[in-house]
């Protein structure tokens, strides 16, 4: 009867308490088994074997080597390390599973091979523990390549419990701040990270190819220009000055032109004080370029060229596929203006509009919201944003932007009222962001000015008169073509990732409080 009251008073309590019971019984059964791994190394130590002593250990071979090369290893001694995955003790013989960088592989480790006091310790080694081994790489009766191990050796030891195998690493909030652990479970997020590498790579292989120089600017600035961005604001003690983290690369990279340097590029870390989203992290990696003599359209060229050269080499192929979407970047880009965009797309012709007092009746018509102090242009801009951006899947180029939101951009000589300007549209998003650069000193500080004044309307992400910057324009700037690249868009695109997130090592997460 005891035992049917228990049940009764189990079945009559909130799901919510079972839950929070069964979390305790697991948290008690983990930290008994965290127990048993600190015993173990005790233990390992006490007797001479204490595997955080080894310094080295001597790999010939990663396990997509002997995979992808088992006809010319196949019985030939290879020295390989990795973490245990899975381990299977059957007595005198048993199996277990090595994971390195490359790959899974399996294992036979028997007695009479490595002998008797050796396989006392393998038989005590936990999953998650790094083990070198030597052994013979062979195939099993299923045909599974394998290694005979003759040697096993710890070589460090795991106080911590990986997830259950079988499922992995499935709480995506956990996956974002353990990566280290999501990279060992779910072999999905070590692929997107290896591909971002080399999507990396071959981008700069690309760039070096056609003459440009990798440079580097400085982070910490005091003056954040090249962007429509809110900066993170901080104070050097050293120096007793405020500086802020940069939001672009632009201003100095367009000094280097300035100084002579042709062709340039860099690729780093900016920093924007804003929302969090799938396709926004407050610090990311930008690349932008700056090619003298040449314009928006030689930037055009470029783009193609860089997007299929970088997804031919990494990807072997030029059609990408993105949440079930086939992008082709193959065939020519599309060259839309934005005005044509939003002719498209919201029926209205921008060429008729004549004033801000008719584009602002018109957003009011289409519950468009503005500011007091936006204008014509960034009105347009505003319906592309609304009507057009959705449907920019295939690749576009979206040219000859409003003066109003391009305040470094040269006007374009034939219509002073936009710029030689473009952004790149893949799968509805901004991948990047084009100019005919302006190196009119005068007209620059006047765009400068413009910006001051929406500065003190309140508009946070408004630029700042960039003194130096204006200097070295009356320096004497050639005609120049730049723009900015995304590049983590890039590499959600290139390896279907749903967030940004997902193709950052460690995306900027909300402190836990036990980590403060």
């Amino acid at each position: 009867m005891e035992g049917s009251a228990n049940l009764i008073r189990k079945e009559r309590e909130p799901v919510g308490e079972q839950q929070k019971q069964q979390k305790n019984a697991q948290d008690q059964d983990l930290n008994q088994l965290r127990k048993i791994r600190r015993e173990k190394l005790i233990d390992l130590q006490e007797n001479g074997k204490n595997p955080f002593e080894i310094t080295k250990y001597n790999v010939t071979c990663h396990v997509a080597e002997v995979k992808d090369n088992y006809e010319e290893l196949e019985g030939k001694q290879v020295s390989m390390a990795g973490r245990i995955m899975q381990k299977r003790v059957m007595g005198k013989a048993s199996f277990c599973n090595i994971l390195d960088q490359s790959g899974n592989i399996q294992c036979y480790v028997a007695r009479d091979s490595i002998g008797e006091e050796a396989y006392k310790d393998f038989k005590k080694m936990d999953i998650g523990d790094i083990a070198g081994l030597e052994g013979e790489v062979f195939k099993t009766k299923t045909g599974e390549i394998s290694i005979h191990v003759s040697v096993i050796k710890l070589l460090s030891k795991s106080l911590q419990i990986l997830p259950e195998k079988f499922h992995g690493l499935t709480n995506t909030d956990m996956r974002y701040r353990q990566r280290y652990v999501d990279l060992i479970m779910n072999p999905e997020a070590r692929d997107t990270f290896i591909k971002r590498s080399k999507i990396l790579s071959s981008v700069r292989r690309y760039l070096d190819g056609e003459g440009f120089l990798e440079v580097e600017t400085p982070m910490l600035v005091s003056n954040a220009g090249g962007a429509a961005a809110r900066p993170f604001e901080t104070h050097f003690n050293a120096l007793s000055e405020d500086f802020k983290l940069r939001i672009s690369l632009e201003l100095y990279l367009k000094r280097l032109i300035v100084g002579g340097l042709e062709r340039v590029y860099e690729i780093g870390r900016v920093f924007r004080n804003e929302g969090l989203d799938t396709r926004h992290n407050p610090e990311f990696t930008l690349m932008e370029l700056y090619q003298a003599y040449t314009d928006y359209n030689g930037m055009m060229d470029l783009t193609e060229n860089l997007y299929r050269h970088v997804a031919q080499e990494v990807l072997g192929t030029t059609t990408i596929i993105y949440d079930g979407v086939e992008m082709d970047l193959g065939k020519p880009f599309e060259r839309i203006t934005m005005i044509d965009a939003v002719k498209k797309y919201a029926g209205i012709d921008w060429n008729e509009v004549t004033s801000t007092e008719d584009a602002k009746k018109l957003a009011d018509e289409h519950h468009i919201a503005y500011e007091d102090r936006h204008k014509k242009g960034d009105i347009l801009s505003l319906f592309f944003e609304e009507y057009a951006e959705k449907h920019l899947i295939q690749p576009t180029f979206v040219m000859d932007h409003p003066i109003e939101i391009s305040p470094l951009t040269k006007k374009k000589p034939d219509n002073p009222e936009y710029v030689e300007r473009f952004e790149f549209f893949m799968n509805g998003w901004e991948m990047a962001n084009a100019y005919s650069e302006l190196n009119d000193p005068i007209d620059q500080r006047e765009r400068f000015k413009a910006q001051e004044e929406l500065l003190a309307q309140g508009d946070e992400e408004a630029n700042t008169t960039d003194e130096d910057f204006l200097n070295a324009l009356e320096i004497g700037m050639p005609p120049t073509g730049g723009i900015g690249f995304g590049i983590d868009r890039m590499c959600m695109l290139l390896t279907d990732s749903a967030a940004i997130r997902d193709v950052l090592l460690f995306p900027t997460m909300k402190t836990l409080p036990s980590e403060k």
